[in-house]
């Protein structure tokens, strides 16, 4: 029988829309600020006032173009203050936002403008802008938010140069809101379809959930293309009345998470990762052991080095979209950042667990649902959701919208995993990631993953092995290892390998590891915008490396 987990829930409470909160705000506080933007070393504050009339503006405009009521507006660029401005115009003018990933090549962007059947696109700041904007088909109308060199049809100040409108109108909350297409691991990227009442439910439940309120900062710098991003960063905004501070570029990010302090800092496990990286880079990891062994010293050291990444100041950190290793969370924990481990996906609005507050007994769960949230598990295994979040459908796809959800309403969610005692569920790994060796034998790589990944000196890692008579380990090797000899690594390396295949069933027993000389990343598509590997494309690439025949336990290839 499957195992079901439900929280308190009341779907009955009304949520208003996030117009109606942006006119409270902007009666009550309308100069309180709202927005930080940096624009060449200078922190530019808009108020909720300003935010408003900006927003008016961009309505007003795009109610000039006559376009049918629900047409869908899309937003190409990285996270600014015009992204908000521009989203809360398109919903006053009776829209559908979709955006897309700043880090969006080609055939995505040009995907998602045909699929979604995309009006009139706003573009920002990219990472290869003139490339991009060139992939822009010429038949579409592009507005270039107000930053260099965004060669589109017209520019902001133009296309705002125009009288607000004077109403303020406030949407149906069952009607579509927006269309988030997936970051797409496998496959094209499937469009998921979120009302006002889905995703705005959401938002302002996590307002009781994780204790936010107007007197919080928080950074927005995950892609807004994200639902996580979306819901628990902007969306929220609008119902907490808190600040939001943006970052320049990623040359000044630690620069602008200092201005921010923030209250609350989310990250994702690669940038998590990366910032402890940076601390060891500065302080070798022998030596911090023993200076956090000392009384006293060790909270003046661990306070030097929260200051130093600049979140000193916050009472909440978070990781999602994809597992942390427990080891990194356990190293953070020694310098007193509490790293609170979250759930959820595009289809059920980034609202479904949460490790919060943090307990150091269930580090490796993903927390306990939220009010309002059903879980179970399915008898395979799999973890099924259900709530007023979950989105309404894929667009244009109803056979796909039908295989994601049961006969009862419960989102398909993919992800493997158990429940305990207390109600903390933990994820196992994902039904599609398992694979089946030559033996007949599944393997489920996630776990695996975990324990390279506790190793300072391992950036990446795929366990693959589709066919093969033993799973083989591809890693790529961090910053910290490219301070070690080659010899120094490969003893590290092997003791890891050894010490995994120790515990491991004798069908799971890894045959080799292979060191990859090339970050896996977005630009050379191996990872998605929210920074997980995408396995298919990884195994397809190197498909002679991972099937070659290898003598060596540990093998280094230039790929």
């Amino acid at each position: 029988m499957p195992l079901d987990m439900t929280a308190n829930a009341n779907t009955t409470e009304v949520i208003t829309s996030p117009l109606s909160m942006l006119y409270h705000w902007e009666q009550n506080r309308g100069n309180d600020v709202f927005l930080t933007q940096p624009i060449k070393g200078e922190y530019h504050d808009y108020t909720w006032k300003q935010v408003a009339e900006q927003a008016r503006k961009v309505a007003a405009r795009l109610r000039e173009f006559n376009f049918p009521q629900g047409s869908r507006i899309g937003i190409f660029s990285k996270n600014c203050a015009e992204w908000f401005i521009t989203d809360l115009g398109i919903m006053m003018a009776g829209h559908v936002s979709v955006p897309i990933f700043s880090t969006a090549g080609p055939d995505t962007v040009q995907y998602v403008l045909k699929h979604a059947d995309v009006q009139l696109l706003f573009v920002g700041k990219l990472d290869n802008t003139a490339e991009q904007v060139a992939s822009i088909p010429t038949e579409y109308l592009t507005v270039a938010f107000p930053y260099p060199n965004i060669a589109t049809k017209q520019q902001w100040a133009e296309f705002m140069d125009i009288a607000p409108i004077k109403d303020s109108p406030v949407p149906d909350m069952d009607d579509i809101m927006t269309i988030i297409y997936t970051s797409g691991s496998t496959g094209q990227p499937k469009g998921v379809v979120h009302s006002y009442n889905t995703a705005c439910w959401a938002a302002r439940r996590s307002l009781d959930q994780l204790g936010i309120n107007e007197n919080d900062r928080t950074m927005s710098y995950l892609p807004l293309a994200h639902i996580t991003e979306r819901v628990l960063v902007e969306l929220s905004s609008y119902y907490s009345g808190g600040k939001i501070h943006f970052v320049e570029d990623l040359a000044t990010f630690q620069r602008d998470v200092g201005h921010c302090q923030p209250t609350l800092f989310i990250s994702v496990p690669r940038l998590w990762t990366k910032f402890q990286m940076g601390v060891l880079a500065k302080m070798p990891q022998k030596k911090l052991d023993t200076l956090l062994k000392i009384p006293i010293l060790n909270k003046i050291v661990a306070k030097k080095i929260r200051n130093g990444l600049g979140i000193n100041n916050a009472r909440l950190w978070a990781s999602g979209s994809a597992p942390l290793a427990p080891a990194v969370i356990e190293w953070f924990a020694k310098i007193g950042i509490n790293i609170s481990e979250g759930w959820g996906m595009t289809e059920n609005s980034a609202y479904g667990t949460g490790s919060v507050p943090f307990r150091h007994d269930k580090i490796g769960c993903i927390g306990k649902p939220y009010d309002g949230v059903d879980i179970r598990t399915s008898e395979e295994g799999e973890i099924q959701v259900k709530s007023p979040c979950n989105m309404l459908e894929y667009y244009l796809e109803p056979e796909k919208t039908a295989e994601v959800f049961t006969e009862d309403g419960y989102l398909r969610t993919g992800d493997k995993g158990v429940i305990d005692a207390d109600g903390y569920v933990k994820i196992t790994g994902r039904l599609k990631d398992i694979f089946k060796t030559a033996k007949g034998k599944y393997v489920t790589p996630a776990p695996i993953e975990a324990k390279f990944m506790e190793n300072p000196i391992v950036e990446q890692v795929c366990v693959t092995g589709t066919n093969l008579p033993q799973p083989v380990a591809l890693l790529v090797l961090s910053e910290e290892a490219h301070k070690k000899d080659k010899a120094s690594i490969e003893s590290s390396l092997k003791k890891t390998f050894d010490a995994i295949n120790a515990k491991l069933e004798s069908h799971q027993v890894m045959d080799r590891v292979v060191v990859m000389k090339k970050e896996w990343s977005i630009e050379n598509d191996l990872l998605t915008p929210t920074l997980k590997v995408k396995r298919h494309v990884l195994e397809e690439r190197f498909e002679g490396i991972i099937q070659g025949d290898y003598s060596e336990k540990l093998v280094w290839v230039n790929a």
